[in-house]
Protein backbone atom coordinates (compact mmCIF):
# COMPACT_ATOMS: atom_id res chain seq x y z
CA UNK A 1 0.00 0.00 0.00
CA UNK A 2 1.65 3.52 -0.67
CA UNK A 3 1.40 6.38 1.56
CA UNK A 4 -0.55 9.32 0.96
CA UNK A 5 2.16 11.90 -0.75
CA UNK A 6 -0.45 14.61 -1.32
CA UNK A 7 -0.89 15.42 2.73
CA UNK A 8 3.03 15.07 3.45
CA UNK A 9 3.73 17.19 0.05
CA UNK A 10 1.26 20.04 1.34
CA UNK A 11 2.50 19.91 4.74
CA UNK A 12 5.88 20.46 3.45
CA UNK A 13 5.05 24.00 1.87
CA UNK A 14 3.36 25.70 4.61
CA UNK A 15 4.78 28.32 6.48
CA UNK A 16 6.33 27.97 9.51
CA UNK A 17 6.46 30.46 11.47
CA UNK A 18 8.31 29.28 14.13
CA UNK A 19 10.80 27.96 12.29
CA UNK A 20 11.35 31.16 10.55
CA UNK A 21 11.70 33.12 13.58
CA UNK A 22 14.11 30.58 14.51
CA UNK A 23 15.76 31.50 11.09
CA UNK A 24 16.01 35.29 12.00
CA UNK A 25 17.47 34.49 15.46
CA UNK A 26 20.32 32.29 14.18
CA UNK A 27 21.22 35.49 11.13
CA UNK A 28 20.83 38.25 13.67
CA UNK A 29 23.53 36.27 16.43
CA UNK A 30 25.90 35.45 14.14
CA UNK A 31 26.22 38.75 11.64
CA UNK A 32 26.44 40.14 15.88
CA UNK A 33 29.34 37.58 16.26
CA UNK A 34 31.10 38.02 13.42
CA UNK A 35 31.31 41.94 13.49
CA UNK A 36 32.54 41.19 17.51
CA UNK A 37 35.63 39.31 15.82
CA UNK A 38 36.08 41.70 13.16
CA UNK A 39 35.87 44.71 14.96
CA UNK A 40 36.53 43.84 18.48
CA UNK A 41 40.53 44.12 18.06
CA UNK A 42 40.29 47.66 17.40
CA UNK A 43 38.96 48.30 20.96
CA UNK A 44 40.73 46.08 22.56
CA UNK A 45 44.70 46.99 25.03
CA UNK A 46 47.44 45.31 23.10
CA UNK A 47 47.69 41.92 24.77
CA UNK A 48 47.79 38.45 23.64
CA UNK A 49 44.05 37.78 23.37
CA UNK A 50 44.18 40.60 21.31
CA UNK A 51 46.22 39.14 18.90
CA UNK A 52 44.60 35.60 19.40
CA UNK A 53 40.90 37.77 18.10
CA UNK A 54 42.75 39.33 15.21
CA UNK A 55 44.15 36.74 13.69
CA UNK A 56 40.97 34.60 13.46
CA UNK A 57 38.95 37.10 11.43
CA UNK A 58 38.48 34.88 8.76
CA UNK A 59 36.22 32.98 11.27
CA UNK A 60 34.63 36.20 11.84
CA UNK A 61 33.95 37.05 8.11
CA UNK A 62 32.52 33.30 7.77
CA UNK A 63 30.32 33.75 10.57
CA UNK A 64 29.51 36.98 8.69
CA UNK A 65 28.25 36.38 5.67
CA UNK A 66 25.97 33.26 6.98
CA UNK A 67 24.46 35.59 9.17
CA UNK A 68 23.72 37.33 6.92
CA UNK A 69 22.05 34.82 4.49
CA UNK A 70 20.53 33.39 7.08
CA UNK A 71 18.64 36.83 7.72
CA UNK A 72 18.52 37.05 3.22
CA UNK A 73 16.97 33.72 4.09
CA UNK A 74 14.11 35.21 6.61
CA UNK A 75 13.29 38.20 4.37
CA UNK A 76 12.83 35.81 1.10
CA UNK A 77 10.35 33.29 2.73
CA UNK A 78 8.46 36.15 4.78
CA UNK A 79 8.21 37.65 1.13
CA UNK A 80 7.18 34.54 -0.54
CA UNK A 81 4.81 33.63 2.32
CA UNK A 82 1.88 36.38 0.99
CA UNK A 83 2.04 35.13 -2.40
CA UNK A 84 -0.16 32.25 -3.97
CA UNK A 85 1.79 28.76 -4.93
Amino acid sequence: MMPDMTRNSRAATQPNPKADRVLLHKGVLLAFIGLTVLIGPLFMAPSGMRDMVASSAVVGWFALVLGTAFAVMYGLRRRDNGRPR
